[in-house]
């Protein structure tokens, strides 16, 4: 398998997305986990763009040690002279420098003919390679560049010292077809292109920015270049997660593949997206809340059977735990009973039924079932929980100068009452650890929420808690117009589920007809 190299410009190109600011622990933070996803070159950012990008490509390239940290820079010696501050410290420093070279932005941006631009492009290298082993040049617009003119243009810079030359199409215009075919032209027509590495930058303005990255590889190209969920200027670039996906899931096909760790996409994705402010939409491919769902009742039920009949990757491999059948109005009787055995519960077929008809029935009025609005379905309408332990009395003494006391009292099923103080964080925390002392349950808190079920000072309070234990959860509802009695309810009621589930896992282990 040919190895293709991945330049991460989430750093740079990326933090160009309107909106988008970094500022340098944030910086450091990306990049860390961009190692940890094994990127090799790690483009951190502009430093000549203003002394705070300076700063943070300097954090960057002190904080990384196992990629290669890049500055971008102008062809000027000032723009140079930055990059070369800011990567002081770096484990494995590489300069990329750029200049336009199409017909449009020789015209109306650089004012320059084709022998300034080779002149700049020539000196700018040679300059950088005093104080850098590797360089990269760009020549902007490659895309919209007359081919006769690329070849001439990567001529030079290989002749002046770059170890990589970068071919990027810095406006998304290209066609697969069209951006294959430049690389595959200057490999063959370029003298000593065997001496580095051509390198693919694209932007996804007609939606075409990773195939036309995979053309490139298909082509020739050694290094892919692009950004975690593809954020960028304009449409943004390549997403390199689906570069590695394609490459990984189509070996046979392209023959080439990444060293990334795959098992980091899901989480790199996921950071990239909280610090930037940039939401993944739900259909975007590999990283997308809907990459690995299916809600089709046809679909799920052959998921169900065999998971490739609608699924090329597995959802592990890019760091998800599983695939979602989600429950909607268009899930079928197979996926909705699979849910319930995943739930915990094992009815009957007459009461599978029964439940089926009323989750058809919320499934017109809600856009998605949840797991709890299964849970409150099954639980509150079809099967009664036996209350183990029931709140009797409750006492709490609070002070913003002393930390919560509460002392509660338990009726048992088996006829005992028992008591326990506890102190906590705030007066809720007191009194669930006063009830943890008297069930004796280890159990982790994963939500807590109140809202009012009526108006007024004196209104109703509901409360709504989702236990876990190991890999079990429940949820629990208390309701009265003390919100803490309302909170010791709503616990209460979640470890009552918690135990009857624990019965029914036992039971069914034991092959226990239960129903």
């Amino acid at each position: 398998m040919r190895k293709i190299y991945i330049f991460d410009t989430t750093l740079r190109d990326g933090e160009q997305s309107p909106g988008v600011n970094l500022n340098v622990q944030e910086k450091v933070e990306i990049g860390l986990q961009l190692e940890k996803l094994g990127v090799d070159r790690i483009e951190a950012g502009f430093p000549a763009a203003s002394p705070g990008d300076l700063a943070g490509v300097n954090a960057v390239a002190k904080a990384v040690r196992n990629a290669s940290v890049i500055g971008l820079a102008r062809a000027r010696e000032q723009d140079i002279e930055a990059v070369r501050e800011a990567l002081k410290g770096a484990q494995d420093p590489c300069l990329h420098l750029f200049l336009a070279t199409s017909p449009i932005h020789r015209k109306h941006k650089l004012r320059m003919e084709k022998h300034q631009v080779l002149e700049t492009a020539e000196a700018a290298i040679k300059y950088a390679k005093k104080y850098f082993d590797k360089v990269e040049f760009s020549p902007e617009d490659a895309g919209r560049t007359e081919i006769d003119f690329l070849i001439e243009v990567t001529a030079m810079a290989i002749r002046a010292g770059a170890t990589v030359v970068n071919i990027p199409d810095t406006v998304g215009f290209m066609s697969p077809s069209e951006f294959g075919a430049i690389f595959k032209t200057l490999k063959e027509q370029v003298p000593g292109i065997e001496k580095i590495q051509l390198s693919a930058h694209c932007h996804d303005d007609l939606g075409m920015a990773t195939a036309n990255a995979l053309a490139a590889v298909m082509n020739g190209a050694d290094q892919i270049e692009g950004t975690i969920n593809g954020i960028g200027e304009r449409a943004g670039n390549t997403s390199l997660e689906e570069v590695a996906m394609a490459l990984e899931t189509r070996q046979e096909f392209y023959q080439a593949k990444t060293s990334l760790v795959l098992g980091e996409i899901y989480r790199t994705s996921r950071l990239v997206s909280k610090l930037t402010g940039m939401v993944v939409p739900g259909n975007k491919a590999i990283v997308g809340a809907n990459a690995f769902a299916h809600e089709s009742g046809i679909h799920q039920d052959g998921m169900l059977k065999e998971k490739t009949t609608y699924e090329i990757m597995s959802p592990e491999t890019i760091g998800l735990k599983e695939s979602k059948l989600v429950l909607g109005k268009h899930s079928g009787r197979h996926a909705f009973r699979e849910k319930l055995i995943d739930l915990g519960y094992e009815l009957t077929d007459e009461l599978v039924n029964l439940a089926f008809a009323k989750f058809k029935d919320l499934a017109d009025r809600k856009k998605q079932v949840a797991d709890e609005d299964i849970r409150a379905l099954i639980e509150e309408k079809l099967i009664e929980t036996p209350e183990v332990f029931v709140l009797g009395a409750l006492q709490v003494a609070y002070g913003n100068q002393t930390t919560p006391t509460a002392t509660i009292s338990i009726n048992v099923q088996d006829g005992s009452i028992l008591e326990e103080q506890a102190e906590g964080n705030g007066s809720v925390d007191a009194i669930y650890n006063a009830i943890d002392k008297v069930t004796k349950e280890e159990v982790e808190l994963e939500d807590y929420s109140i809202k009012s079920v009526s108006q007024g000072k004196d209104a109703l309070g509901e409360v709504h808690v989702i236990l876990r234990q190991n890999d079990v959860s429940v949820q629990g509802r208390g309701i009265s117009t003390d919100i803490l009695e309302a909170s010791a309810k709503a616990y209460l009621d979640a470890v009552n589920r918690l135990i009857d589930k624990r019965k029914i896992v036992t039971s069914n282990r034991s092959n226990v007809t239960l129903i």
